[in-house]
């Protein structure tokens, strides 16, 4: 009898916080059919700290590779928050340097309502919060956080993550990732991590990558 080809399935973890990223993710990943382990984490009380004790006590397991979705707002606002946000990225460099599993920071500068208004080509750096609820059409920014069915409601009629994607690839990063696909053997390395502080009072996010790697 021959031996059955062995199938590698891309499977990746994802460390987010807020319900927003959460429901967003999960009802992204069923209409997608991309096998996402969410791994939600509460940033109250303990910030980017919470991140990273989470990540260190999680088993390799086998994914392909570890997303942390995160808010850069703390960042600016929370004192302490970048000497915290520094550990988590010099551990997540070390672990890629070491050819461990690729861990991708993804950060949303400020927040992820502001990536939220990136799905409309009306969008032009307006205040995140008004945009969502005079242009985008959300009741309030509570309500729009703790829309269960956000993927949907961002990805209808004009609204597309497409949209998004695409603003996204002609902006400076306040972080980006370096990195690099190896189809054929479904390797993925992570190069390096770049992180300026100086761009915190500009506006961007790298979450385009998260599309491209979970994707190809």
């Amino acid at each position: 009898m021959s031996r059955k080809t062995r199938v590698l399935r891309k499977r990746f973890a994802v460390f987010c916080e807020g319900d927003t990223e959460y429901n967003y993710i999960d009802k992204m990943r069923k209409n997608q059919g991309v096998e996402l382990v969410l791994k939600p984490i509460n940033m109250h009380g303990g910030g980017y700290s919470n991140f990273l004790q989470k990540i260190k006590t999680e088993s390799q397991s086998n994914y392909l590779a570890k997303f942390i979705i995160m808010d850069a707002d703390r960042i600016a606002t929370v004192p302490g928050e970048l000497d915290g946000f520094k550990k988590l990225l010099e551990y997540c460099r070390i672990q890629n340097a070491k050819g461990n599993t690729p861990h991708f920071i993804i950060m949303d500068n400020p927040d992820f309502e502001y990536v939220a208004c990136l799905h409309s080509p009306q969008y032009r750096g307006q205040d995140s919060h008004k945009f969502i609820e005079s242009v985008l059409g959300a009741k309030s920014i509570a309500a729009f956080k703790g829309n269960a069915d956000v993927y949907n409601f961002l990805n209808s009629g004009e609204l597309s993550y497409q949209t998004m994607i695409e603003s996204l690839k002609r902006k400076e990063k306040l972080l980006y990732n370096q990195y690099e696909i190896k189809k054929k053997n479904f390797d993925i390395v992570i190069k390096d991590t770049f992180f300026d502080v100086d761009f915190i009072n500009k506006k961007s996010s790298n979450i385009e990558e998260f599309f491209d790697v979970i994707d190809w």
